[in-house]
Protein backbone atom coordinates (compact mmCIF):
# COMPACT_ATOMS: atom_id res chain seq x y z
CA UNK A 1 0.00 0.00 0.00
CA UNK A 2 3.16 2.09 -0.41
CA UNK A 3 1.44 4.52 -3.16
CA UNK A 4 -1.82 5.01 -1.54
CA UNK A 5 0.13 6.01 1.73
CA UNK A 6 2.28 8.36 0.05
CA UNK A 7 -0.34 9.76 -1.78
CA UNK A 8 -2.33 10.37 1.75
CA UNK A 9 0.25 11.54 3.37
CA UNK A 10 1.29 14.38 0.27
CA UNK A 11 -1.85 15.60 1.15
CA UNK A 12 -2.02 15.99 5.14
CA UNK A 13 0.56 14.24 7.56
CA UNK A 14 -2.02 11.64 9.46
CA UNK A 15 -1.00 10.07 11.74
CA UNK A 16 0.24 6.30 11.93
CA UNK A 17 -2.63 5.47 14.00
CA UNK A 18 -4.65 7.04 11.79
CA UNK A 19 -3.52 5.18 9.01
CA UNK A 20 -3.63 1.85 11.11
CA UNK A 21 -7.01 2.59 11.67
CA UNK A 22 -7.95 2.87 7.61
CA UNK A 23 -5.69 0.64 6.27
CA UNK A 24 -7.31 -2.40 8.98
CA UNK A 25 -10.53 -1.68 7.12
CA UNK A 26 -9.83 -2.30 3.39
CA UNK A 27 -10.58 -5.17 1.17
CA UNK A 28 -8.36 -5.69 -1.56
CA UNK A 29 -9.24 -5.96 -5.56
CA UNK A 30 -7.57 -6.89 -8.49
CA UNK A 31 -9.58 -5.99 -11.52
CA UNK A 32 -8.46 -6.62 -14.75
CA UNK A 33 -8.48 -4.18 -17.62
CA UNK A 34 -11.89 -2.64 -18.49
CA UNK A 35 -13.84 -3.47 -15.55
CA UNK A 36 -16.28 -1.26 -14.82
CA UNK A 37 -16.13 -0.73 -11.06
CA UNK A 38 -18.95 2.14 -10.73
CA UNK A 39 -21.74 2.20 -12.54
CA UNK A 40 -24.03 5.37 -12.91
CA UNK A 41 -27.77 4.66 -11.34
CA UNK A 42 -26.39 2.29 -9.29
CA UNK A 43 -25.51 3.05 -5.23
CA UNK A 44 -21.97 2.20 -4.34
CA UNK A 45 -21.37 3.36 -1.33
CA UNK A 46 -17.37 2.60 -1.42
CA UNK A 47 -14.72 4.37 -1.99
CA UNK A 48 -11.42 2.28 -4.11
CA UNK A 49 -7.94 3.67 -2.91
CA UNK A 50 -5.51 2.66 -6.55
CA UNK A 51 -2.67 1.08 -5.26
CA UNK A 52 -1.58 0.13 -8.85
CA UNK A 53 -3.44 0.79 -12.45
CA UNK A 54 -5.30 3.44 -13.67
CA UNK A 55 -8.91 4.45 -13.61
CA UNK A 56 -10.81 6.90 -15.84
CA UNK A 57 -14.58 7.63 -14.90
CA UNK A 58 -16.83 8.95 -17.69
CA UNK A 59 -20.79 10.07 -18.37
CA UNK A 60 -22.78 9.22 -20.76
CA UNK A 61 -24.04 12.38 -23.20
CA UNK A 62 -26.43 11.32 -26.24
CA UNK A 63 -25.12 7.62 -26.31
CA UNK A 64 -21.57 8.94 -25.97
CA UNK A 65 -18.86 8.04 -23.44
CA UNK A 66 -17.76 11.91 -22.19
CA UNK A 67 -14.15 11.43 -20.13
CA UNK A 68 -14.84 13.38 -17.01
CA UNK A 69 -11.44 11.91 -14.50
CA UNK A 70 -8.24 9.66 -14.74
CA UNK A 71 -7.27 7.98 -10.87
CA UNK A 72 -4.03 6.16 -10.85
CA UNK A 73 -2.14 5.27 -8.34
CA UNK A 74 -2.52 6.89 -4.34
CA UNK A 75 -5.37 8.08 -5.99
CA UNK A 76 -9.09 7.38 -5.12
CA UNK A 77 -12.26 7.01 -7.27
CA UNK A 78 -15.81 7.06 -6.13
CA UNK A 79 -19.50 8.11 -7.30
CA UNK A 80 -19.35 11.79 -5.77
CA UNK A 81 -23.24 11.48 -5.50
CA UNK A 82 -22.47 8.16 -3.48
CA UNK A 83 -19.95 9.70 -1.66
CA UNK A 84 -21.24 12.96 -0.81
CA UNK A 85 -25.69 12.31 -1.32
CA UNK A 86 -25.82 8.93 -0.46
CA UNK A 87 -27.67 8.37 -3.67
CA UNK A 88 -27.48 6.65 -6.67
CA UNK A 89 -24.78 8.39 -8.98
CA UNK A 90 -24.24 9.61 -13.00
CA UNK A 91 -20.66 8.54 -13.32
CA UNK A 92 -19.33 5.30 -14.24
CA UNK A 93 -15.87 4.10 -13.45
CA UNK A 94 -13.69 1.75 -15.41
CA UNK A 95 -10.24 0.60 -15.18
CA UNK A 96 -7.88 0.74 -18.06
CA UNK A 97 -5.50 -1.66 -16.87
CA UNK A 98 -5.10 -4.54 -14.85
CA UNK A 99 -6.08 -2.28 -11.34
CA UNK A 100 -5.39 -3.60 -7.69
CA UNK A 101 -7.26 -1.52 -5.24
CA UNK A 102 -8.37 -1.15 -1.43
CA UNK A 103 -11.94 -0.20 -1.43
CA UNK A 104 -13.34 1.12 2.24
CA UNK A 105 -17.25 1.50 3.05
CA UNK A 106 -18.25 5.20 2.70
CA UNK A 107 -20.10 4.79 6.05
CA UNK A 108 -16.37 3.63 7.84
CA UNK A 109 -15.12 6.36 6.37
CA UNK A 110 -17.39 8.79 8.18
CA UNK A 111 -16.78 7.22 11.35
CA UNK A 112 -13.26 7.12 11.31
CA UNK A 113 -13.35 11.21 10.58
CA UNK A 114 -15.52 10.93 13.98
CA UNK A 115 -12.38 9.15 15.85
CA UNK A 116 -9.45 10.56 13.65
CA UNK A 117 -9.80 14.70 13.12
CA UNK A 118 -6.03 13.98 10.80
CA UNK A 119 -7.72 11.38 8.23
CA UNK A 120 -10.73 14.14 8.30
CA UNK A 121 -8.83 16.64 7.58
CA UNK A 122 -6.90 14.90 4.75
CA UNK A 123 -10.15 14.31 3.12
CA UNK A 124 -11.19 17.80 3.08
CA UNK A 125 -7.34 18.65 1.98
CA UNK A 126 -8.13 16.13 -1.10
CA UNK A 127 -11.83 17.24 -1.69
CA UNK A 128 -10.33 20.65 -1.78
CA UNK A 129 -7.41 19.76 -4.53
CA UNK A 130 -10.13 18.08 -6.69
CA UNK A 131 -12.54 20.85 -6.48
CA UNK A 132 -9.70 23.86 -7.39
CA UNK A 133 -8.80 20.73 -10.28
CA UNK A 134 -11.89 20.19 -11.60
CA UNK A 135 -12.32 24.61 -11.28
CA UNK A 136 -9.27 24.72 -13.45
CA UNK A 137 -10.40 22.23 -16.47
CA UNK A 138 -13.71 24.18 -16.76
CA UNK A 139 -12.02 27.21 -16.82
CA UNK A 140 -9.34 25.94 -19.73
CA UNK A 141 -12.41 24.78 -21.76
CA UNK A 142 -13.95 27.66 -21.45
CA UNK A 143 -10.83 30.00 -22.31
CA UNK A 144 -8.15 28.49 -23.91
CA UNK A 145 -7.91 26.48 -27.51
CA UNK A 146 -7.47 22.73 -28.02
CA UNK A 147 -3.66 23.27 -28.26
CA UNK A 148 -3.25 25.10 -25.18
CA UNK A 149 -5.68 22.51 -23.51
CA UNK A 150 -3.41 19.81 -24.87
CA UNK A 151 -0.12 21.31 -24.21
CA UNK A 152 -1.03 21.86 -20.75
CA UNK A 153 -2.13 18.31 -19.89
CA UNK A 154 0.85 16.77 -21.56
CA UNK A 155 3.07 19.07 -19.66
CA UNK A 156 1.17 18.00 -15.47
CA UNK A 157 0.12 14.54 -16.86
CA UNK A 158 2.95 13.34 -19.11
CA UNK A 159 2.16 9.27 -18.18
CA UNK A 160 -1.85 9.61 -19.43
CA UNK A 161 -0.38 9.43 -22.64
CA UNK A 162 1.70 6.42 -22.30
CA UNK A 163 -1.34 4.60 -20.90
CA UNK A 164 -4.31 6.27 -21.73
CA UNK A 165 -6.30 5.74 -24.79
CA UNK A 166 -5.99 8.42 -27.41
CA UNK A 167 -9.56 8.86 -27.46
CA UNK A 168 -10.23 9.45 -24.11
CA UNK A 169 -7.48 11.46 -23.68
CA UNK A 170 -9.43 13.62 -27.00
CA UNK A 171 -12.79 13.24 -24.72
CA UNK A 172 -11.62 14.45 -21.71
CA UNK A 173 -9.81 17.78 -23.79
CA UNK A 174 -13.34 17.94 -24.77
CA UNK A 175 -12.02 17.51 -28.33
CA UNK A 176 -12.81 15.40 -31.19
CA UNK A 177 -9.85 12.09 -31.84
CA UNK A 178 -9.36 13.71 -34.88
CA UNK A 179 -8.93 17.20 -33.81
CA UNK A 180 -6.24 15.77 -31.49
CA UNK A 181 -4.27 13.92 -33.99
CA UNK A 182 -4.34 16.85 -35.96
CA UNK A 183 -2.49 18.78 -33.16
CA UNK A 184 -0.48 16.54 -32.52
CA UNK A 185 0.46 15.99 -36.56
CA UNK A 186 1.24 19.96 -36.48
CA UNK A 187 4.23 18.77 -34.04
CA UNK A 188 2.68 19.30 -30.99
CA UNK A 189 3.75 16.40 -30.25
CA UNK A 190 5.76 16.69 -26.85
CA UNK A 191 6.13 13.77 -24.83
Amino acid sequence: MENIIRKIRMYYPVSDEALEALVCLFKRFVFPEKTTIIHAGKQDRKVYFIEKGITRSFVLHNGKQITTWFSKEGDAACGSWDLYRNKAGFEYVETLEETTAYSVSIVQLNELYRSYIDLANWMRVLQQENFLRLQDIHIRRLNWSAKERYEHLIKECPELFQRVNLGYIASFLGITQQSLSRIRANGHFLT
